[in-house]
């Protein structure tokens, strides 16, 4: 129903939720941020709050090789052309990956203020003189020029799939600043990085898209203890295939609830009495991932016998 949940988008939202889980296995470590052991889900869900994709992870796996992954594999109809992330899942290679991939990296940035535009070189003395402050260095293009295939050559085998994410990803980070496609995907991403927070600063309208994409994934964690609340919300088991089968069954859990909800609400809505008293802010608030109405316990009948 177009009229209760607006046209189909090719936008998505990404974001880590921590597990708690037993540690004598392979994928268990200590979360440094949120403290204690454990594994993380990455979730790819669509603005309509459908979850598209979802990984399981060790606490140290890279959010942006997950981000990756998840617009590149997610095995369904949708074209992702705008993709939303906090600042874990962004980096300078990742605005140049996005780029090459031909998809659209639009992170919520928590450091905003300490962000560097880069210059262009084309740029004429006192152009900017009010940018000043935030004005850096200038992007090395020929650079860029000279590792253009070497680029091309990884995305291509990203995109194929002939290369995991995270092991391309591994070779390009700080530890191996030396490394010339390193340095070319780090001058790319600054351009793309720069552009993109001038489109940030500059449109409101952005930042509140960016904005209501995260709401929706943040929405769908907070929905995870609710469902995975057995066993203390642990992934409670050692061997690797378990620990995946539990994704899975939350992951096609919650899609179900998602989906009931879906009919529910378009039920309520079928009847022109209903849809005639939402508003445009009603219609922004409408989410299908609500479980207040759930009894996630069963019911328990008990007939006592004198």
């Amino acid at each position: 129903m177009p009229a209760v949940w607006g046209e189909g988008t090719t936008s998505c939202a990404s974001d880590s939720k921590k597990f708690g889980s037993w540690d004598q296995n392979l994928m268990t470590e200590w979360h440094i941020r949120y403290g204690g052991r454990g594994v993380m889900i990455y979730w790819h869900v669509e603005k309509k709050s459908t979850c598209i994709y979802s990984q399981l992870k060790r606490c140290s796996s890279s959010e942006v090789a997950a981000m990756i992954e998840g617009v590149l594999r997610h095995c369904t109809d949708m074209d992702i052309e705008r993709q939303y992330v906090d600042s874990h899942g962004q980096s300078e290679v990742a605005f140049a990956f996005s780029y090459l991939l031909g998809f659209d990296l639009l992170p919520r940035l928590k450091a905003i203020a300490s962000q560097k535009l880069y210059r262009t070189g084309d740029e004429k003395n006192g152009d900017y003189s009010n940018l000043d402050p935030v004005l850096t260095r200038t992007i090395n293009w020929e650079l860029i020029i000279q590792q253009y295939d070497e680029m091309i050559k990884y995305a291509t085998a990203l995109k194929q799939g002939t290369a995991e994410p995270e092991a391309i990803l591994r070779r390009f980070t700080r530890n191996n600043v030396q490394h010339p496609t390193y340095k070319a995907l780090a001058e790319l991403g600054k351009a793309i990085k720069t552009i993109f927070l001038c489109r940030y600063i500059g449109s409101e309208d952005l930042r509140i898209e960016i904005n209501e994409g995260l709401n929706v994934v943040e929405n769908w964690n907070s929905a995870n203890a609710f469902i995975f609340y057995g066993k203390g919300g642990e992934v409670a088991t050692n061997r690797l295939e378990e620990q995946e089968l539990s994704v899975l069954a939350l992951h096609l859990l919650q899609i179900c609830l998602v989906y009931v909800n879906t009919l529910m609400i378009q039920q309520v809505l079928h009847e022109p009495v209903w849809l005639s008293r939402m508003k445009a802010e009603d219609f922004r608030a409408l989410t299908p991932l609500i479980y207040a109405h759930v009894n996630p316990y069963g019911i328990l009948v008990m007939t006592p016998t004198y």
